[in-house]
Protein backbone atom coordinates (compact mmCIF):
# COMPACT_ATOMS: atom_id res chain seq x y z
CA UNK A 1 0.00 0.00 0.00
CA UNK A 2 1.52 3.22 -1.18
CA UNK A 3 1.50 6.15 1.08
CA UNK A 4 0.22 9.70 0.38
CA UNK A 5 1.05 13.08 2.17
CA UNK A 6 -0.47 16.04 3.84
CA UNK A 7 0.41 19.19 5.47
CA UNK A 8 0.68 19.31 8.86
CA UNK A 9 1.27 22.41 11.26
CA UNK A 10 3.00 22.13 14.41
CA UNK A 11 0.99 25.03 16.48
CA UNK A 12 2.97 25.32 19.18
CA UNK A 13 6.36 25.60 17.11
CA UNK A 14 4.30 28.29 14.36
CA UNK A 15 5.10 32.04 15.68
CA UNK A 16 3.13 32.97 12.58
CA UNK A 17 5.61 34.40 10.11
CA UNK A 18 3.08 33.65 7.39
CA UNK A 19 5.89 32.64 4.56
CA UNK A 20 4.20 29.44 3.89
CA UNK A 21 1.33 31.11 3.28
CA UNK A 22 3.38 33.32 0.30
CA UNK A 23 5.08 30.10 -0.83
CA UNK A 24 1.58 27.87 -0.80
CA UNK A 25 -1.47 30.36 -1.39
CA UNK A 26 -3.29 27.48 -3.21
CA UNK A 27 -3.11 24.62 0.33
CA UNK A 28 -2.25 27.87 3.14
CA UNK A 29 -4.72 30.69 4.25
CA UNK A 30 -3.76 32.99 7.15
CA UNK A 31 -6.50 33.00 10.23
CA UNK A 32 -6.84 36.56 11.63
CA UNK A 33 -3.87 36.31 13.67
CA UNK A 34 -1.84 35.15 10.68
CA UNK A 35 -1.11 31.72 11.87
CA UNK A 36 -1.90 29.02 8.86
CA UNK A 37 -5.32 26.87 7.59
CA UNK A 38 -4.48 24.37 6.07
CA UNK A 39 -6.95 21.50 4.69
CA UNK A 40 -6.27 17.42 4.98
CA UNK A 41 -6.35 16.79 1.38
CA UNK A 42 -3.21 14.49 0.05
CA UNK A 43 -0.80 15.99 -1.59
CA UNK A 44 0.42 14.63 -5.11
CA UNK A 45 2.74 15.66 -7.93
CA UNK A 46 3.23 19.60 -8.12
CA UNK A 47 1.84 20.47 -5.05
CA UNK A 48 3.59 18.08 -3.49
CA UNK A 49 6.66 19.73 -4.33
CA UNK A 50 5.78 22.83 -3.52
CA UNK A 51 4.43 21.37 -0.30
CA UNK A 52 7.99 19.95 0.49
CA UNK A 53 9.61 24.07 -0.59
CA UNK A 54 7.41 25.38 1.79
CA UNK A 55 8.22 22.97 4.52
CA UNK A 56 12.28 23.21 3.97
CA UNK A 57 11.63 27.31 4.16
CA UNK A 58 9.49 27.14 7.15
CA UNK A 59 11.71 29.74 9.36
CA UNK A 60 9.98 28.22 12.88
CA UNK A 61 10.41 24.56 11.32
CA UNK A 62 6.39 24.31 12.00
CA UNK A 63 5.22 22.61 8.85
CA UNK A 64 5.84 19.64 7.80
CA UNK A 65 4.80 16.76 5.20
CA UNK A 66 2.75 13.88 6.99
CA UNK A 67 2.26 10.40 5.15
CA UNK A 68 -0.77 9.44 5.84
CA UNK A 69 -1.82 5.72 4.40
CA UNK A 70 -4.13 5.44 1.62
CA UNK A 71 -7.49 3.77 1.82
CA UNK A 72 -7.19 0.53 -0.14
CA UNK A 73 -10.05 0.32 -2.58
CA UNK A 74 -13.56 -1.18 -1.25
CA UNK A 75 -13.87 -4.71 -1.97
CA UNK A 76 -16.78 -6.88 -2.37
CA UNK A 77 -16.57 -10.26 -0.64
CA UNK A 78 -16.34 -13.34 -2.80
CA UNK A 79 -20.01 -14.73 -3.30
CA UNK A 80 -19.94 -18.68 -2.29
CA UNK A 81 -21.94 -20.46 -4.86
Amino acid sequence: MAAAHSLGIDRVACDGYGLCAELLPELVELDEWGYPIVGSAPLTGEALGHARRAVTACPALALRLDRTPERAPDRQPAQRS
